[in-house]
């Protein structure tokens, strides 16, 4: 179908959260954003601003480092949308983050999936059927640390969502400025 489908134009936007800080002693799900995630989470708020494709609708992994970058990403914007906090997300892969986001109110036309890899690269890669550019190598060469990839699709409902029926129309490697 490559997103030409029937029903009304739906995106789903993957952001990978950003770059994660590796305490000794503390728990994956625990880990905080590292100083350069701190930088780069409010790059991916602007960028996605930016690009018109604010979210009517987030969906966040509970992972700290997900929370966090959901926070600054959602700072950079007047009024942000509702998240819902998952802990399916956190870990999960292709298949189950497809679950997730089956579950998704119809009303909702823009949804933000912020997560981790591997599970991100391999959903986007599953539901790309083509991509503008080449955005697709890009994914199968990295999906890095806040990194933003839109998939556009038409359909009546989110779990109508199935592999290789959205196209991957762009693709947003967030960086911030460096202090001092």
């Amino acid at each position: 179908m490559n997103g030409r489908g029937a029903g009304p134009l739906r995106r789903l936007v993957v952001l990978r959260h950003a770059k994660s800080a590796w305490p000794v002693g503390v728990p994956d799900h625990e880990r905080p954003l590292a100083a350069r995630g701190r930088r780069d989470a409010p790059a991916a708020g602007r960028a996605l601003a930016e690009a018109d494709c604010l979210p009517d609708l987030a969906l966040c992994s509970t992972a700290v480092r997900a929370t966090q970058t959901w926070e600054a990403v959602a700072a950079q914007w007047g009024t942000p949308p509702p998240v819902r906090l998952d802990p399916r997300v956190y870990a999960a892969d292709a298949a189950e983050l497809l679950d997730v986001v089956h579950e998704v109110p119809d009303g909702v036309r823009t949804l933000l999936l912020v997560g981790h890899n591997p599970g991100l690269e391999e959903l986007v890669l599953d539901l790309a059927g083509d991509a503008l550019d080449d955005a697709l190598e890009t994914v199968r060469t990295k999906f890095p640390t806040s990194a933003v990839a839109v998939l556009a699709w038409h359909g009546d409902t989110w779990s109508a969502l199935a592999p290789g029926t959205a196209l991957l129309t762009d693709l947003i490697v967030a960086r911030g400025g460096k202090k001092g």
